[in-house]
């Protein structure tokens, strides 16, 4: 069942089988980004000019990264997590043609992803879940206060490390965005993608004294759920637990 179910996508994949995209026959693209309320009360994020560089090492980045599964109770601050999210989505240039490019590589600069948080523990910040807005270099809030934590648990198998970590990651892929550009061949370029996002995760927390641990195997289902996604336009393909090292 299986195999059938690979060598479908497989064939569905083909350059061959994807010559008649939506971009090929000018149709206009989607926007790069997931529209929001016009009364929004955003929260800004300290700009990514004035973040503090990392003096560090490559080649001891290469081989001192590691998944980090353990963590203390300190929180983080509000310009730690302006530099993760700078360093996994930021976005340092938007194109006359409304493409994205970003700190991160994306195939045909799709940037099909969406960035979910949620936050326990960063000074400044109402424990909830939050969307961040990569243009505007801020966060959404979307559902602050009790029950939040408890509610998102379920999509999680791993709790100590839910529960220990002061930020949780999740990168919702927008499949119309990939789809306009590549037609059957999004689905691999998603998880290629998402691969990519989560590695300057992990680069950027060993700067920054931080654990980080990617999470592939949650509950879609619940997850989507709770996210607002109906997981088949939209839908979780990656998350990633952060918390300062103990």
């Amino acid at each position: 069942m299986y195999k059938d179910i690979f060598k479908s996508l497989r064939e569905a994949a083909l350059v061959k089988n994807n010559q008649n995209t939506r971009r090929l026959r000018n149709e206009p693209p989607p926007e790069p980004q997931k529209p929001y309320p016009k009364d929004s009360q955003l929260i800004p994020l300290p700009e990514p000019d004035f973040l503090e560089d990392k003096e560090v090492s490559f080649l001891e980045l290469m081989e001192l990264r590691s998944t980090i599964r353990l963590y203390s109770d300190k929180s983080l601050t509000l310009k730690e997590l302006s530099y993760l999210l700078w360093c996994t989505q930021g976005v340092k240039a938007v194109l006359p043609s409304g493409v994205t490019k970003r700190t991160v590589p994306s195939a045909g600069a799709r940037n099909a992803f969406e960035t979910y948080l949620y936050i326990d523990r960063v000074d400044g910040l109402t424990s909830g879940l939050y969307r961040f807005l990569a243009i505007e270099h801020a966060l959404l809030p979307i559902d602050i206060g009790d029950g939040v934590k408890k509610r998102l648990s379920s999509g999680f198998n791993k709790l100590n490390m839910y529960d220990e970590c002061a930020v949780t990651f999740m990168w919702a892929a927008v499949l119309d965005r990939m789809d306009y550009y590549f037609g059957g061949r999004a689905l691999q370029y998603l998880y290629l993608d998402a691969g990519h996002v989560c590695q300057n995760l992990y680069l950027a927390c060993y700067t920054v004294d931080m654990g980080c641990c990617a999470i592939g195997h949650f509950n879609d289902i619940e997850l989507n759920h709770e996210l607002g996604l109906d997981g088949e336009n939209e839908f979780v393909v990656y998350a990633a637990h952060v918390g300062k090292n103990r």
